[in-house]
């Protein structure tokens, strides 16, 4: 861990850069250091914004396209001339780049020390007449530092957690164990949900739009009681928070927040509602409880992280077409997603780009797609050459959030978590996602919890969603969703139960750790 804690000491100020110890001695080179920054309120919101923007280094290896690679919904895909990096991926192979996950890595680590900086400078800040707004940059720091934590737990399994900077005599901390990184992710998501105001992340109208809320805590930390129990097959996340609270929790928001549904599903997607006709609800609609927030003021300069990042890798090799914006041809969907959906579910072509049902005039070959299946995201796709007419990069400047917790999953979850003590509101819940999904109230299925996890696949396709909720179950049910073993052409996929479903950690922070840190299982 030695090296890598210190080269993401240097990016709050500085450009992230090696370090030798030697600079621990040295006068600082810029007049904003940590020691004379946090003086003022301007000062600690600067500080507040640097954690917020770690949220936008979404990218190639990042947590959406790794996540739903190795679920059962995409194939690795990508250009015939490409490395296998994608289709190693997709195999649970680990040849080609030790270092695949390392963005993960870093890019969480880093969010969660620009956030440790922060809480540990909050009290040399005067606040004069607004001593509240101590608490409430606390509670969204702690929110943001859990969100890191988490999305690093669930991807690697045991973590270091990190409630402060470390010191010298701490660069080669070992990993600790789920219950102590969950009981950090809990008493921040509480912390947060105690602390944060009422107000309605998505509407535009507010003066805190875009930042963190009480409702944004309440339902990350259902989520994470839903993950946590069901993984590690525990009662309570970590002694923190229990059925009964998470329940709550997850209630509060459902009935209590003022978030909804929009009414056309298509409608949450830039490209879905072109290509339907429908028009765009737009970044601020009543759906989003919590997203992460792009723009296109990127301005084709690569210094800069405006701009989402994420959408060029799904989009459509070759060039533009018809609707649809060029890309790399990453991640193809998979025939079994497809098929998944029945007759009647908007959310199928919502979610998907069938390219012959479309009439679209593609050549996958001259194109150089791998593993081209006839099928690919519609989410998250760009639109032709609108970003390029505006004076962007379509590699960089899509501006296209990505929503980390919609109204739906919160509908869904306290779906899940009611099933036991309140089904008639259970079976509400499961209702509402599929009335919109089939337009009509004759579509209903029991509530039950295998119900709810095909709907949840079938909602939250290609959203970073699907492969936790595999793994969550248990690695036969991974195994059996994800292996493709008869498949032609250079389809085969097979999962790897000796992995727990873990990804594979960078090597070179095994390697920095002199022995405190080891491989995940299976990776070896």
């Amino acid at each position: 861990m030695k090296k890598y804690i210190k080269i993401a000491c240097l990016s709050t100020v500085l450009a992230v850069t090696a370090c030798s110890d030697d600079f621990i001695s040295n006068q600082p080179y810029t007049d904003k250091v940590e020691d004379n920054f946090y003086k003022n309120q301007k000062d600690a919101l600067q500080g507040l914004v640097a954690v917020y923007d770690v949220l936008q280094r979404e990218g190639y290896g990042g947590f959406l396209l790794n996540t739903e690679t190795a679920s059962d919904d995409c194939y690795g895909g990508f250009g015939t001339a490409d490395s296998n990096v994608a289709l190693e991926l997709d195999r649970f192979q680990f040849i080609t780049d030790k270092e695949m996950n390392n963005p993960i890595w870093q890019n969480c680590y880093l969010g969660i020390y620009r956030a440790n900086i922060l809480l540990e400078n909050l009290d040399k800040v005067d606040w004069g007449t607004q001593p509240e707004l101590k608490t409430q940059y606390e509670a969204e720091a702690r929110f943001l530092r859990a969100h890191f934590h988490f999305e690093l737990a669930r991807v690697f399994g045991d973590i270091v957690p990190l409630d402060h900077t470390l010191k010298p005599n701490e660069f080669q901390t070992p990993r600790a164990t789920a219950d102590v990184t969950y009981a950090l992710i809990a008493n921040d998501f509480k912390f947060a949900a105690d602390n944060l105001g009422p107000e309605n992340y998505s509407q535009p109208s507010n003066a805190n739009y875009g930042r963190v809320t009480k409702w944004a805590a309440e339902a990350y930390l259902a989520k994470a009681f839903l993950f946590y129990t069901d993984y590690y097959e525990k009662p309570d996340l970590a002694g923190v928070v229990t059925k009964a609270e998470a329940v709550n929790y997850i209630n509060d928001v459902a009935n209590n927040s003022g978030h909804g549904l929009v009414a056309d599903f298509r409608s949450l997607w830039i490209a879905s509602a072109a290509s339907s006709g429908v028009t765009y609800a737009g970044e601020g609609n009543t759906e989003m409880v919590f997203a992460i927030r792009f723009n296109s003021s990127g301005n084709a300069d690569w210094n800069l992280h405006e701009g989402n990042r994420f959408a060029v890798n799904i989009a459509v090799r070759g060039g533009d077409l018809g609707t649809y914006g060029q890309g790399w041809g990453g991640a193809t969907v998979t025939p079994s997603l497809y098929e998944a959906y029945s007759d009647g579910d908007i959310r199928r072509n919502a979610t998907i780009i069938d390219y012959a049902a479309e009439g679209l005039n593609y050549d996958a070959v001259a194109a150089g797609v791998r593993q081209f299946t006839g099928y690919g995201w519609k989410k998250f796709c760009p639109i032709s050459a609108e970003v390029a007419n505006n004076g962007g990069d379509f590699q960089i400047d899509n501006y296209e959030d990505y929503p980390v917790i919609r109204f739906s999953d919160v509908l869904l979850m306290a779906a899940e978590l009611n099933l036991d003590s309140n089904a008639a509101f259970a079976q509400a819940c499961l209702d509402r996602v599929r009335e919109r999904a089939f337009g009509n109230t004759t579509s209903s299925i029991p509530a039950t919890k295998a119900n709810i996890m095909n709907e949840r696949r079938l909602e939250f396709a290609l959203e970073g969603h699907r492969w936790f909720d595999l793994i969550r179950q248990d690695m036969n049910t991974t195994k059996a969703a994800v292996d493709a073993t008869s498949m032609p052409n250079g389809f085969e996929t097979s999962f790897r139960p000796e992995t727990l479903g873990w990804f594979a950690l960078p090597q070179s922070q095994v390697l920095l750790s002199n022995g405190t840190i080891t491989q995940n299982p299976g990776w070896n």
